[in-house]
């Protein structure tokens, strides 16, 4: 290799310490894989309880920070309640009640799913994409699992009289009222802005900043903005994910939770008693989510039949169970 070839992947800073597993692959009884990650569980009274790995290195929460984009459209004056505020909050699964509620939202607003910047996509959920082509259809911007969230602030431009066309430009009104949600409910400032999958800009928060922000969404007073969203999606977890996703099982058997994933492995829970968690899975091996999140819901002393089948993750061989995925701690 050509010392400038050497050069171009030269780290430009110190490496960072190698995460612990956090989780394994078991196939036939042989360890064929791990998973590593880092996570933290916040106390009722916010103080930390347990950490592994390093959660207060900044991250990208990706969709995990789709509760405070809803706050910020909320702070913006935009009056959205039930569904119609838990989909905004959403990423989910492309059934045909999220995408009938998408259409709906930009029809009340006078606006058309054209002016959507989400990228067209197929359902998220498998079934439903396979369903989705099935009967004909293409990728579509109302089937991108974001489009509540888009829906939600295009229609708070339009209340405001704020450009449609660069509504997510970080400098955007709407973008600085995200980034001015996301630090108050962290408790600490966004340290990068990227470019979410959808487009939309993401602001980069310590693990241990997420739980914080989670904790503070389900014990807000009645009546705000991060109090209505959460009440939302607890009371429509089927609009904020989908019929057959754990962020839905895990808000509709646990009274009081507040759940939401993110793309690249990234989970974040609050429980109404102020507990928190949040954990991030450094591959971004999204089926890891399941057995960790229900090992630490179990540590945290969470006794529900859904935390075993959230964290129920099969191996098939031969179209027969051959094995798992399964926590390390």
């Amino acid at each position: 290799m050509s010392s400038s070839a050497t050069s171009a992947i030269s780290p430009s800073s110190p490496a960072s310490p190698i995460s612990p597993v956090l989780a394994e692959v078991v196939r036939s009884g042989f360890v064929e894989g791990r998973h590593r990650g880092s996570l933290v569980v916040l106390a009722a009274d916010g103080g930390v309880e347990l950490t592994l790995g390093d959660p207060e290195v900044p991250v990208f929460p990706r969709s995990s920070n789709k509760p405070m984009q809803a706050a910020a459209v909320l702070r913006a004056g935009l009056d959205l309640a039930g569904e119609r505020l838990a989909l905004a909050a959403a990423s989910h699964s492309g059934e045909d009640f999220h995408l009938d509620l998408v259409r709906k939202m930009l029809a009340e607003h006078g606006l058309t799913p054209a002016e959507l910047r989400t990228p067209a996509d197929l359902p998220l959920d498998t079934a439903e994409a396979e369903s989705y082509l099935a009967a004909g259809q293409v990728r579509d911007k109302v089937a991108m699992n974001c489009s509540g969230k888009h829906a939600a602030m295009l229609a708070a431009c339009r209340l405001n009289g704020w450009d449609l066309e660069s509504y997510l430009d970080p400098a955007h009104p709407l973008q600085q009222l995200v980034r001015t949600a996301v630090e108050e409910a962290a408790g600490e400032p966004v340290t990068a802005v990227g470019t979410d999958g959808c487009g939309a800009p993401l602001m980069a928060i310590t693990l241990t900043g997420l739980a914080r922000a989670y904790r503070a969404f389900v014990l807000a007073e009645p009546g705000t903005a991060e109090r209505r969203v959460a009440d939302a999606m607890r009371a429509h977890p089927e609009y904020v994910a989908g019929t057959r996703r754990p962020d839905t099982w895990l808000m509709r058997e646990v009274p009081g939770a507040l759940s939401k994933m993110g793309a690249e492995a990234v989970q974040a829970v609050a429980l109404p008693d102020g507990r928190a968690l949040a954990f991030k899975i450094d591959d971004g091996a999204i089926r890891v989510l399941g057995p960790v999140l229900a090992r630490v819901l179990a540590r945290m002393g969470l006794d529900a039949p859904v935390v075993g089948r959230i964290g129920r993750m099969p191996l098939l061989g031969g179209g027969a169970e051959v094995g798992e995925i399964r926590a390390t701690f």
